[in-house]
């Protein structure tokens, strides 16, 4: 599970790109220059990145750790497998 301090780390994150995403909404709606929305598109996809990396972080810190110290070796196999195929981008 991710932790307390992640969660509220996570949650003002998203909701700051909430608000970025009806923001370009508008934009779109309003018609604003085509360069001006992709820039802030691409400023979404940072930020929701940056979002990625602290869960990340978190998950590694918290439960591939907990797997490593133990003895169930699926578990640990598990687990760096997740690792794997969400690095690498495979679908589980």
């Amino acid at each position: 599970m991710i932790t307390p301090e992640t969660k509220l780390a996570a949650a003002k994150r998203l909701a700051r790109i909430e608000g970025q995403v009806r923001g370009v909404a508008r934009m779109v709606d309003e018609g604003r220059y085509c360069i001006d929305v992709v820039r802030q598109v691409q400023a979404i996809k940072a930020a929701l990145s940056a979002v990625e990396t602290v869960i990340l972080e978190d998950h590694i810190g918290t439960c591939v750790e907990d797997a490593l110290k133990g003895d169930n070796v699926g578990k640990r196999r598990e687990k760096v497998e997740e690792l794997v195929a969400v690095l690498g981008g495979k679908k589980r």
